[in-house]
């Protein structure tokens, strides 16, 4: 094994970077829409159900493989299985999907510096005008920006887990905290801010049915980085004296908690500076609500704080998603990463220039695809539809792969590596795990409730987007 692989420094290090993966775009735009269309509080319940019942045990799962084996996604499936086992496919397609994820990641993450650029200048007006966002995409100047982004991250991973990841997320994770919470109060103390309140807190228990449960629990899978081999590198980069179960749980509460918080910002929001708007008919992609939509309230704004006002406030926003992307796109490039060193023996200055490169080949596609390249951006038809390159991306890898991954961790961890060794290594640093409630729980719902959910999940997934049809009918 490298020298090189480290180490995180404590166990605030470890949780501070996994809440950096975990925090992202559907935290900051995606959560709060779907909570405000679907009863709100109601909504939140669910969704806190779904954290505490079937995602923490995976992501328990997750960490306790890496850091079993102390190795990447592969290396862990690998080592635990035996050499030569089939099970080393799982571990391999932990290490395609985040690269592919990256290259979603990358794309959108580019767009937000250059907002952040048209911003700084003073152009909100031309931000909010409904050519913009197309313009901007369709841009080739994106590829200057994209290859000023890609030096930042870069140069970030060949500083290491501590030196590069941890040392990051200790600065940027405090400081999304404190903007978000700023913003909120700010939000909260105008004009009609508390009929947002109102809406998103009050429960409407009338809206919740299949659908709603259903997007419940895809989005607390896809917000906590289940499924993609971040938890398993993460937890290889773990100290063997700390507590995994409630580590994890500070994770989930991080998560879960800048997802809320988000949602008080947004939603009063919206009913401060344009009350006329009709939150059924938000949409839930964070690409469509922070890029096209959320520009037009940052305009509104204008009324009431001034041009300069309205501008700043817009500019901290967007800075705040940008923190939320960066914080994951690092974490999910850090896999293949992880990957090179383990098994392929690179060193880390090595395996971050391959990865660079790699990344580079598939992103320059996808950026083409959204109006640079009429072949890349109708490049190929399926559920009904025309899509590009950069939307097949997202399709299979973003939207679908993961609920499989995740299926595929709670077979592995109740039938090939069975209970007995996840026990003795959730024991480790936690002495009251063994005969708990919560251990007894795991054991229970890995190997039976959990990969079932996630795999009609993962079906009904793949029917819908790929064949325009819902499984449940829902």
């Amino acid at each position: 094994m490298s020298q090189d692989r480290g180490q995180f420094s404590s166990r605030l290090g470890f949780i501070l970077a996994a809440a950096g993966s975990a925090v992202g775009l559907g935290n900051m735009v995606a959560f709060p829409v779907m909570a405000s269309r679907n009863g709100g509080a109601a909504f939140l319940i669910v969704y806190l159900l779904f954290i505490a019942l079937l995602c923490y045990p995976v992501m328990m799962s997750e960490i306790a493989m890496g850091r079993r084996t102390q190795r990447n996604p592969v290396g862990a499936f690998s080592e635990i299985a035996g050499v030569g086992s089939l099970w080393r496919w799982a571990g391999k397609l932990a290490i395609i999907t985040p690269f592919m994820i990256a290259v979603f990641y990358l794309v959108i993450t580019v767009w937000l510096v250059v907002y952040l650029g048209q911003l700084a200048l003073g152009n909100l007006d031309y931000l909010a005008t409904d050519a913009a966002f197309g313009e901007i995409v369709s841009s080739p100047s994106l590829f200057f920006y994209m290859f000023f982004l890609m030096g930042l991250i870069f140069v970030v991973l060949l500083g290491g887990v501590k030196g590069g990841i941890e040392r990051l997320a200790r600065v940027l994770m405090p400081a999304l905290v404190v903007m978000l919470l700023a913003l909120m109060c700010f939000v909260l103390t105008l004009d009609n801010a508390s009929a947002g309140v109102s809406y998103y807190l009050i429960p409407d228990f009338s809206k919740i049915n299949g659908t709603v449960i259903n997007g419940a629990l895809g989005h607390a899978f896809f917000s906590l980085s289940l499924g993609m081999g971040i938890l398993i590198t993460y937890g290889s980069y773990f100290s063997k004296h700390d507590n995994i179960a409630s580590s994890t749980r500070l994770v989930a509460l991080a998560d879960t908690g800048i997802a809320f918080f988000a949602g008080m910002l947004i939603i009063p929001a919206i009913f401060v500076f344009e009350p006329s708007t009709n939150t059924e008919d938000l949409s839930t992609s964070s690409v469509s609500l922070i890029f096209s939509f959320l520009p037009k309230i940052f305009v509104a704004m204008q009324a009431t704080l001034g041009f300069f006002g309205a501008n700043l406030f817009a500019f901290l926003f967007f800075l705040l998603v940008f923190f939320a992307a960066l914080t994951s796109l690092i974490s999910i490039i850090e896999i293949p990463i992880a990957y090179m060193i383990d098994e392929w023996k690179m060193d880390r200055k090595k395996a971050v220039t391959v990865q660079a490169g790699l990344l580079t080949v598939f992103v320059i596609p996808a950026t083409l695809s959204l109006g640079i390249s009429d072949f890349l951006s109708s490049f190929i038809d399926y559920g009904g539809a025309t899509k590009s390159f950069f939307d097949l991306i997202s399709d299979v890898f973003y939207e679908t792969i993961l609920p499989f991954g995740g299926f595929l961790v709670c077979l592995f961890c109740a039938y090939r590596w069975k209970f007995s060794g996840l026990s003795e290594e959730l024991a480790q640093g936690d002495e009251d795990y063994r005969g708990s409630f919560l251990e007894k729980y795991i054991n229970f719902s890995l190997g039976t409730v959990i990969p079932v959910i996630l795999f009609l999940v993962f079906l009904n997934t793949v029917a819908v987007k790929f064949f325009a049809y819902n499984l449940f009918g829902i």
